[in-house]
């Protein structure tokens, strides 16, 4: 009995992953080990080409307004220092904005609970008074403190310290080598893209390949849609909140419209987060405005969900809201907000590639378009074939 080269490569194939199971198996600390070992190894990458992916959709609108520069290298670099330069403004314009505010609304807060107490005699009786803190045993404290920095605490402070400073290098390198690893994927993403198909064609089948690259050109379509739609309708809410709490007198309006379009890039889930937020700010300065804030935030919030948010990012993935309601809810649960943002262009993907395969086999199968219908008129059923009796057998005909 011969076996043939493909026979013999499976039977290697299978003994292989069979011994790479057993091993895994049995190994889980040190295949854990590993994994971790490269999941920081390439995490400033992984970074690097999601901020990429990000920044690919402004520069690409940028780069199609100097059409008329002909060298394309020039006008990729152009390109490119500009959206570096819209992303630093931006960045620059909300810390500016925010910071300001966020300290203002402390001091205020504090200057608040100072006069509640203030006013509120009672209060000071739960806090301890100087007699119980002049009563306590310092040289007694002083002492133990000494003695667990004696008997090694010492050491694990400075272990803590050195810790804590090897952690924040840590995300400094890394996020350095992101940002420059991301510019260098700008720079050169048709390059890498030619490159990608080239190894793909040459080792896989050609119509897996041919399938992969379509399903990818979906899902970046889908994803920059989603990204660009996304931002439009957090910077349409912001500026609505604005206008809003400008014409009913409200406190903190940079700040609380700011949050509230900034949260609002969480689908969903992130405008509630920022009408909380926006709510807390205002109670600190007048609880009867943040009950009308809450009012107008549900207001708005109906605008923007039957107007804004289906015209503007609806359309861009084009996905119905009951399954954005599903993609956030699984995203949320698997990878928190990082999940909710990259679960909807998802599951569009999925969508979109589940009608065309529906579609393909419904026109396949031949099933007419009147049986698709939401309440069809009539169902012709096949009437069932009748089941042909046997003949008797010549012994009964003999009996008889």
């Amino acid at each position: 009995m011969s076996i043939d080269k493909v026979t013999l490569r499976r039977i290697f194939l299978w003994i292989f992953g069979g011994i790479l199971l057993f091993w895994a198996l049995h190994e889980t600390e040190r295949l854990v080990a590993a994994y971790r070992f490269i999941r920081d190894m390439l995490s400033p990458f992984v970074t690097g080409a999601l901020l990429a992916f990000i920044l690919n959709v402004p520069m690409r609108g940028i780069e199609n307004r100097f059409g008329r520069i002909k060298k394309a290298g020039i006008r990729r670099i152009l390109a490119l220092f500009l959206t570096l330069i819209l992303i630093l403004v931006v960045l620059y314009f909300l810390f500016s904005l925010l910071l300001p505010q966020i300290v203002d609304t402390v001091f205020s807060l504090i200057e608040q609970v100072r006069m509640l107490v203030e006013s509120n005699p009672q209060l000071m009786e739960l806090l301890p008074d100087n007699d119980t803190l002049q009563n306590m045993d310092w040289a007694a404290i002083l002492q133990e403190v000494s003695l667990y920095l004696g008997e090694g605490g010492i050491g694990a402070v400075i272990g803590i310290a050195f810790d804590a400073i090897g952690s924040i290098y840590s995300v400094i390198f890394n996020g350095v080598i992101a940002v420059v690893f991301s510019i260098y994927c700008l720079a050169r993403k048709e390059i890498l893209a030619r490159q990608a198909k080239r190894i793909a064609y040459s080792f896989l089948p050609e119509r897996f390949c041919d399938r992969a690259v379509r399903i990818l050109r979906l899902t970046n379509q889908t994803f920059s849609n989603f990204i660009s739609g996304q931002c439009l309708e957090a910077v349409i809410l912001g500026s609505l909140f604005a206008v809003a709490m400008n014409i009913f007198g409200m406190p903190y309006i940079p700040l609380v419209s700011v949050l509230i379009g900034v949260t609002a890039l969480i689908p969903i889930v992130g405008a509630f987060v920022g009408c909380v937020l926006g709510a807390l700010f205002i109670l600190v300065d007048n609880p009867m405005q943040a009950i009308w804030f809450v009012v107008m935030f549900l207001i708005l919030q109906q605008i923007e969900n039957n107007i804004i948010y289906p015209r503007v990012v609806g359309k861009s993935v084009g996905l119905p809201g009951m399954w954005v309601l599903v993609a956030v809810t699984v995203g949320g649960a698997l990878m928190g907000v990082f999940g909710m943002l990259l679960m909807i262009p998802l599951v569009s993907v999925f969508y979109t590639l589940l009608r065309e395969i529906t579609d393909k086999r419904l026109r396949q199968r031949g099933v007419p378009s009147d049986k698709l219908n939401n309440q069809p008129y009539a169902i012709s059923l096949k009437p069932r074939r009748k089941r042909k009796k046997n003949p008797p057998s010549a012994q009964t005909t003999e009996d008889s």
